[in-house]
């Protein structure tokens, strides 16, 4: 059963009364993604939920830098919505047949058709989530072409043909938009086919703002105090920005500190509190124990410019 939901108390965002979006009631429907806490920004929320309302034909296409958030802002306005969601991680093996479904061999010896999540969303009005759509082999993605655009799925094993249910939509991620990786900081993202991309709108999802990010570190440690939380949040901007360097190019350094490593900071940080430099300690198992030596030396080393005396506290 469809339900419509006030956009401001849904979200927590300042909208008029009389601004609703459509969704699902309450059920227990599997498939509808864990609602977490989360701080929306309201451009993107508007152009996620517009394209919710009325896709006209097209698919939806998240692009960002690393851990800028992209699947999870698409997960929890659908948690909010009580949408369905079928996750699928790209990769240079993915076929559209395991989007499809297979025959599968089933109690008694017998064989039985298993819908792929393609299909599930299909059949069920649900979103399917392409992430790291950009590491696809393009050939196989252009099988989708049609179903962006609303026409029947056929199922070749079975002869099956489907017709998309009306809240069925398309939504993709990626590093790239789509042409490629020109920082050399993503490995395997390929250049994608120029008449599948024309299928899809596109948004740009960068990292949160600084007071966003601070407000989900109170709800995440409460006992934190504000001083702590603004300087994490310090540091994570300065990394992300050697991360991502200049228009010549990815910068000096191969890892970055998203907002989910921003909160497994700040979480680490509380469980370690009694460790001997904890932050450093906690930071470490965040993010630099992946790091080059050097690379982590110089996290470490912007971090304790911004902590100054806390930072062997």
């Amino acid at each position: 059963m469809l339900k419509n939901y006030s956009i401001a108390d849904t979200f927590g965002i300042s909208a008029p009364a009389s601004m609703k979006v459509e969704g699902f009631e309450a059920s227990q429907n599997p498939y509808v993604p864990t609602q977490k806490s989360y701080v929306f920004r309201k451009d993107q929320l508007r152009d996620v939920l517009a394209f919710l309302a009325s896709p006209s034909g097209d698919g939806l296409y998240l692009t960002g830098p690393c851990g800028s958030g992209k699947s999870t802002l698409l997960e929890q306005v659908a948690a909010r919505l009580q949408w369905g969601v079928h996750t699928v991680t790209g990769h240079g093996r993915l076929e559209l047949n395991d989007l499809l479904g297979q025959y599968m061999l089933v109690e008694g010896g017998a064989m039985q058709w298993i819908d792929g999540p393609l299909t599930l969303a299909v059949r069920l009005g649900h979103v399917l989530l392409i992430n790291e759509i950009d590491a696809v082999d393009p050939a196989e993605l252009i099988g989708l072409n049609d179903i962006v655009e609303g026409k029947p799925l056929t199922i070749p094993q079975t002869g099956t043909v489907l017709m998309p249910h009306a809240k069925f939509r398309l939504v993709a991620t990626g590093n790239s938009a789509g042409n490629g990786d020109q920082s050399g900081l993503y490995q395997g993202v390929l250049r994608q086919n120029l008449a599948f991309l024309d299928r899809f709108r596109l948004m740009e999802v960068g990292y949160p703002d600084p007071d966003d990010e601070m407000k989900l570190l109170a709800e995440l440690v409460p006992t934190m105090p504000e001083t702590m939380r603004y300087n994490m949040v310090n540091v994570a901007n300065q990394i992300r920005k050697i991360f991502i360097g200049g228009q010549d190019g990815g910068g000096m350094l191969s890892v970055t500190l998203s907002t989910r490593g921003l909160m497994r900071w700040a979480s680490l940080l509380a469980t370690f509190k009694s460790a001997p430099n904890a932050l450093a300690y906690s930071l470490d198992r965040a993010l630099t124990f992946r790091a080059e030596p050097a690379e982590r030396e110089a996290i470490h080393r912007i971090a304790k410019d911004v902590f100054g005396d806390d930072w062997q506290q």
